[in-house]
């Protein structure tokens, strides 16, 4: 049964085509948050490189999108010239968004990845698995306990915190805060900002950061398992290198409780919210759940193919940034030194160069190249974390609750850059 009311608005050619003539990620209407996709589609119709009224590019195309992904000596990640006059100069928030993984090339950035990448080897992930399955099962039994409640705050989004909260060794008894902090955080990424949304922003980041320094000068004091802690692995640096500085340190646990925790959120409530607009694809699931119930191995393997295919047709982060360190070209236009690109994620996970019927949920989808994870030198450190934490989650609430229904209009989050729910409450049946 799908859901009584339209979860996703449909957008007419005429609108679509006047907020794509206009197009400015500054002064987006409330129906484009609703529905994007028609825009994209007509920008990557009709202006695939489409330059915006503040002077930077926004890329809609999936192979234009790979191109600059490809060339990262092009192609910067360094956000310190566009986020110093955005946030300001000595503001909580420039620290934070530059000094983090994401919005930096490298040495720092590979210096980075490779300890975190140290703790997410295949080995800790699976070792993850059994823990993973604990905390679903215990939230699907509080669900079931309290008949229904809400996808995103009951489930989604409290499997991430719970992941990584682990992964850094946070106190359980100090995870309440977590969740409010990042939104905060990675709100402010937005191309535009309120003056609340900023201090809000600004705020958070001085908050957790001094969290952040009692718990390293516990860890310093009482070292976990470097294998299987982040925050150890962070602290002792490799044992032939180069340690992070203080705010490095701060920051990039910031980034990474952020980035793991907003992107699993959107990947799980996206997922359960649209197989109640595709109710085919819904049944053909659970059918083949039931039928591969015996056979672990490949009912892990269409599950993968089934988060995969989320990923793409709802992807969590919606936008990414770069900027051009010396003149070029993408997609035939020529970009000037210095220029700001916008890589549209989810306009080029729906390109139909590259996707066939790419408006379609098809949770058997083949040679699903997407780009939601990114690609190149950036590609997303805790991808594989993420595909478990999806799997896991979607594939028991299905097994538990499969004639789960929504019970009133989800509440998307307004946001252009993450591509989520706030709400949505269902019930069991």
């Amino acid at each position: 049964m799908s859901a009584p009311f339209p979860v996703t608005p449909a957008m007419g050619p005429a609108r679509a085509r006047e907020i794509a003539t206009a197009f400015d990620l500054r002064a987006l209407p409330a129906d484009f948050y609703a529905n994007p996709y028609p825009v994209y589609a007509l920008l990557r119709e009709t202006g695939p490189v489409k330059r915006m009224p503040d002077g930077s590019y926004f890329l809609t195309r999936y192979d234009d999108l790979v191109a600059v992904y490809r060339d990262a000596q092009t192609f910067s990640s360094d956000k310190k010239v566009e986020f110093t006059p955005k946030y300001g100069a000595g503001s909580p928030l420039l620290e934070h968004h530059t000094t983090s993984l994401v919005f930096n090339d490298p040495p720092l950035h590979t210096r980075v990845r490779k300890l975190i990448m140290g703790a997410l080897t295949r080995r800790a992930i699976a070792g993850m698995e059994p823990g993973l399955v604990t905390l679903v099962d215990s939230l699907l039994d509080r669900i079931e306990a309290q008949g229904g409640g809400d996808l995103i705050e009951d489930f989604a989004s409290a499997i991430p915190v719970e992941i990584i909260g682990n992964l850094l060794g946070v106190p359980h008894e100090d995870r309440g805060p977590l969740r409010g902090w990042s939104l905060a955080i990675l709100g402010a990424l937005e191309p535009k900002l309120t003056p609340a949304q900023e201090a809000l922003g600004n705020r958070s980041v001085s908050e957790f950061t001094a969290y952040l320094k009692d718990l390293v000068a516990h860890r310093r004091a009482h070292p976990g398992d470097p294998e299987h802690d982040v925050l150890t692995r962070l602290i002792q640096g490799e044992s032939a290198g180069e340690r992070l500085g203080e705010s490095e340190l701060l920051q990039n646990c910031v980034f990474i409780l952020n980035a793991g925790h907003e992107t699993t959120t959107n990947l799980i409530g996206n997922a359960l919210v649209a197989l109640q607009e595709w109710p085919g694809e819904k049944a053909a699931l659970l059918e083949r759940m039931s039928r591969l119930a015996a056979d672990a191995t490949e009912l892990e393997a269409d599950l993968s193919l089934a988060v995969d295919e989320f990923l793409r047709f709802e992807s969590s982060n919606q936008l990414g940034n770069r900027r051009a360190v010396r003149g070029c070209s993408v997609g035939g236009v020529a970009l000037e030194e210095g220029a700001l690109v916008t890589l549209c994620i989810g306009a080029a996970n729906r390109d139909p160069a590259q996707f066939a019927d790419p408006d379609r949920l098809d949770l058997r989808r083949e040679n699903n190249r997407h780009l939601a994870f990114g690609f190149g030198i950036h590609q997303c450190a805790g991808l594989s974390l993420a595909r478990l934490e999806g799997r896991i989650a979607i594939g028991r609430f299905l097994q538990r609750f499969p004639a789960y229904r929504l019970t009133a209009a989800p509440v998307r989050g307004g946001r252009a850059r993450f591509r989520g729910f706030l709400h949505a409450p269902f019930a069991l049946a």
